[in-house]
């Protein structure tokens, strides 16, 4: 048995929740894969999977046994790493993340900027709202917007993005454009999950935060539908700035209520911070890191209010 290989289709397994879902990512055979993990099992003595017919999930024993597993990969991608060069100069493979929107904006023309000046580096870009978590997905650079919660990644911030409400020019002559917070009472609201918006929104108040019930006309599952159906006067809707600028330049989106904005949220480029730190990584970092913080600080921040 090569228990290297029976490791990484382990991880493979379990990253993907399940045998047929590990066996079309690895491009291998299923009886193979379920093969393998029983090979593991019968060399260790002991069950690593719970298998029913609707999930698979780890016992205890296998919860333990595949955090090392990930330990010992990653360990030996170091020394792989070390010793085809990539430690002696910026080249290689990586794999970066960034929430969507922003990333289109304005990770992917820094990007390719960046590889026009490194042509021994591929990047692998995934833009999701999602958290990718950097350890468990083989993931180098993360893009991450809102508070980072105490972790033993390395985060540096580049810059903020501001929280604000707009609506189209047809529905506030037609509603009126509230003055304070409560005014919201009285008007439709565009809600969508990403920004946990749907009961309520959070303003700034002196030195206080006052959360203020909205009434959702209508819910949305993603940012730029919830921008779409403010275009069209559905009510009034709060996003992240960079998502609504073009909107704003277009006056198709007008922002109130700029003088009670809840607090910005740090942008930050967040990374393992192994050491030594692959000098890919290092390239990519020093970088994005500057050109980031001139976009965000030109780009994010300068849009119209009524």
């Amino acid at each position: 048995m090569n228990r290297l290989e029976s490791m990484s289709i382990l991880v493979a397994v379990v990253d993907s929740g399940s045998l047929s879902a590990a066996a079309r990512k690895l491009d291998m055979p299923l009886a193979t894969v379920s093969r393998k993990v029983a090979e593991l099992e019968s060399h260790l003595k002991t069950r690593l999977l719970h298998r029913t017919t609707r999930k698979l999930s780890l016992t205890e024993a296998g919860s333990s046994y595949v955090a090392a597993c990930r330990r010992i990969l990653e360990e030996i991608g170091e020394a792989e790493r070390a010793a085809t060069g990539e430690y002696a100069a910026p080249r290689g493979e990586l794999l970066v993340t960034a929430p969507e929107v922003f990333g289109r904006l304005h990770v992917v023309p820094v990007i390719a900027e960046f590889l026009a000046h490194y042509p021994e580096i591929n990047i692998s870009l995934m833009l999701t709202d999602r958290v990718v978590h950097l350890m468990d997905e083989q993931g180098d650079v993360a893009v991450r917007i809102g508070a980072l919660p105490d972790s033993t990644l390395m985060a540096t911030e580049v810059g903020t993005v501001r929280r604000v409400i707009c609506a189209s020019p047809g529905y506030l002559a037609a509603r009126g454009v509230p003055a304070t917070p409560n005014d919201l009472s009285g008007h439709d609201c565009i809600t969508f999950e990403v920004l946990a918006s749907m009961r309520a929104w959070v303003f700034r108040t002196g030195r206080s935060e006052l959360a203020v019930p909205v009434h959702s006309r209508l819910t949305v599952n993603t940012a730029e539908a919830a921008i779409a159906a403010a275009k069209l006067g559905v009510g009034l809707v709060r996003v992240l700035s960079y998502q609504v600028a073009q909107a704003i330049g277009e006056d198709a989106l007008c922002v109130v209520l700029n003088t009670f904005e809840s607090a910005p949220l740090p942008i930050s480029l967040v990374h393992k911070g192994q050491t030594p730190l692959p000098l890919k990584v290092r390239a990519f970092l020093d970088f994005v890191t500057p050109r980031l913080r001139e976009r965000t600080s030109s780009k994010l921040g300068g849009v119209r209010t009524t």
